[in-house]
């Protein structure tokens, strides 16, 4: 697996401008989130998702959806609280992308490594309109050496992603700041540049 760091992009409930993220040559991987849609729209979804991103050479992770990642050929799966034991998903996908929701605990990230993660995603860092009840995650979680990649979510901005980097995230998960931006690519290449040390 090639080590995750940069714009982890997410994709919103349209997927009409997922094509400009992954035409922008930015994203070290796209994950397919859909929490509202049906089997069937979350199965063809999935797999047209899977078409593109193997034509610009991104990794594809399915959201919470393990059945899912494996009947389509996915390059991996995200794993939340609730969506199974991490060890059994480590065994069902060798080779295959690992990640584990921790929210605000380290303990949770250290237990996912051991269980064979490949990252950590901690959040949410700020404020977000999409799961706006969501725990908070301190910065200073991501100091931590925790044995794998870890990844920032939740209110990521352009902005603010300069802190979360600064802080130790090596990736940042964007759905907002990155989809609805007037230029998605544009937004996209801007990300890049911060994990280059390069001015946006």
């Amino acid at each position: 697996m090639t080590p995750l760091r940069g714009l982890y992009a997410i994709t919103p409930d349209s997927l009409a401008r997922v094509e400009d993220a992954l035409g922008s040559g930015a994203l070290c991987a796209l994950q397919y989130r859909a929490k509202d849609a049906d089997a069937g729209t979350r199965r063809r979804d999935a797999e047209r998702l899977l078409a593109r991103c193997r034509a610009y050479g991104v990794p594809l992770i399915v959201n919470d959806d393990l059945e899912l990642a494996l009947a389509i050929g996915a390059d991996g799966v995200h794993l939340g609280r609730d969506d199974g034991d991490v060890s059994r998903a480590r065994a069902q996908l060798p080779g295959r992308v690992l990640g584990v929701s921790c929210y605000d605990r380290p303990e949770l990230a250290e237990r996912a490594v051991a269980a064979g993660a490949d990252y950590v995603a901690f959040g949410s860092v700020f404020p977000s309109r999409t799961k706006p009840g969501a725990v908070r995650a301190p910065l200073e979680l991501f100091a931590r050496d925790y044995g794998a990649p870890k990844v920032a979510i939740g209110g990521i901005t352009l902005e603010n992603a300069r802190q979360v980097i600064a802080a130790g995230a090596d990736g940042v998960a964007v759905i907002t700041d990155l989809f609805d931006a007037p230029d998605v690519a544009a937004r996209a290449r801007q990300y890049r540049r911060l994990f280059e040390h390069e001015p946006a």
